[in-house]
């Protein structure tokens, strides 16, 4: 017995299939991720290098070429870039589209462990190994300005009030930050006073490595008391680096302040970002895997309304990119074409079997054919 003539001589289970069918079709629908594009994670996989001070030539001989090497020889790597900037190494390794991403990872880790024994001995830490992620770029971005306030004032209210703020939306991966200078002790050195104590600027490192750390005290122990100590060992303020003994010989005792001055400034000084020679702070918000972008964007504009009210004054919020739009525009055009196609269809019926009771009935049938197939795109 066919589906249909079931359908016909049992109706009351005809309806409660197609019941059925709709209710999962709601279900898989509330649980369907909203964004532009299909969820893909290419395989692509990059490994990071970090050595200060070095130049690039030094990066690409001492780190580049022998990391490639070792890397070249695994299967199934279609293309291999590389770059080697001031400082860092980045290498970025593209495989062919029937090998594995964790697969291709965890090879390109090994390879890496390998040549590690070949890189210079004082890089800072190991590289790191990173998969490529379809969801780490922003999708929706905003700007706060300052005709007040410079970059690191900018970067502490971005980080530790708006910041914050965001990323409580449901949805939301985390916040990426463009521009951010972060407050750090510069120690600026004068070569000629340097020369003038027979010192070098090695010296200088190792008084710091030695004299700004905290290490643990232990625990003071009585009768009935126990009490933790703590070394207040770390230097915190200009002061207190400007006093920091670099080397002592009997009573002669030379500090930072003689060969030098230490002052509270920006960590980074080669990036900044201005609008109209105002100084700016970019941030993004970045989604979790499967999440509705839609969902992400209106429960971010009420806050960023809400920001906005309480905002000091100097300081103004802009939108600079919402890619949610073309979303929400795809949806519609979506939601247009079906309902154009489904009074098409009715015209058409009509004009076959000149009777609108047959012709009305796929005001019935599409629907529940539509809403099923939410489920089956949810499994």
């Amino acid at each position: 017995m066919s589906l249909s003539t079931t359908s016909i001589k049992r109706p009351v289970l005809a309806i409660v299939m197609n019941l059925l069918l709709v209710l999962f079709g709601v279900i898989g629908f509330n649980f369907l991720g909203v964004r532009e594009f299909p969820s893909i994670d290419p395989p692509i996989v990059s490994v990071r290098t970090s050595y200060p001070g070095a130049n690039s030539d030094i990066i690409e001989s001492q780190i580049t070429e022998p990391l490639e090497k070792a890397i070249n020889s695994i299967e199934g790597i279609k293309n291999m870039s590389s770059s080697s900037n001031q400082g860092t190494s980045n290498i970025n390794i593209e495989f062919n589209l029937d090998k594995e991403l964790e697969e291709a990872a965890n090879d390109v880790r090994d390879k890496v462990s390998q040549a590690v024994r070949s890189l210079p001995k004082d890089i800072d830490g190991l590289p790191v190994v990173s998969k490529a992620d379809a969801n780490s770029e922003a999708i929706l971005s905003m700007t706060i300005q300052s005709d007040r306030r410079n970059q690191l004032e900018l970067s502490d209210y971005a980080e530790n009030v708006i910041s914050q703020r965001l990323q409580t939306i449901p949805g939301v991966s985390g916040i990426q930050i463009w521009g951010q200078k972060r407050f750090a002790m510069r120690i600026w050195i004068d070569p000629a006073k340097l020369a003038a104590y027979r010192l070098t600027a090695l010296d200088v490192k190792s008084a710091l490595d030695r004299e700004n750390v905290e290490l643990p005290s232990g625990k003071i122990t009585g009768n009935s008391t126990e009490l933790s100590v703590k070394t207040l060992g770390n230097l915190s303020n200009e002061e207190q680096f400007n006093n920091l003994i670099i080397q002592s010989s009997g009573d002669n005792i030379v500090r930072l302040r003689d060969i030098g001055t230490a002052v509270l400034g920006p960590e980074n000084e080669e990036t900044m970002l201005r609008s109209s020679g105002t100084p700016m702070i970019g941030m993004g918000l970045i989604p979790q895997p499967g999440a509705n972008y839609l969902e992400i964007s209106n429960e971010f504009y009420k806050r960023f309304e809400q920001l906005k009210k309480e905002l000091p004054e100097d300081l103004k919020l802009d939108i600079a990119l919402d890619t949610t739009v073309f979303i929400q525009r795809s949806v519609t055009e979506v939601a247009e074409t079906i309902l154009i196609s489904l009074i098409l269809v009715i015209l058409i019926i009509f004009l076959f079997f000149r009777d609108w009771s047959i012709a009305f009935r796929p005001l019935i049938d599409i629907p529940v054919s539509l809403i099923s197939t939410f489920f089956i795109m949810y499994l």
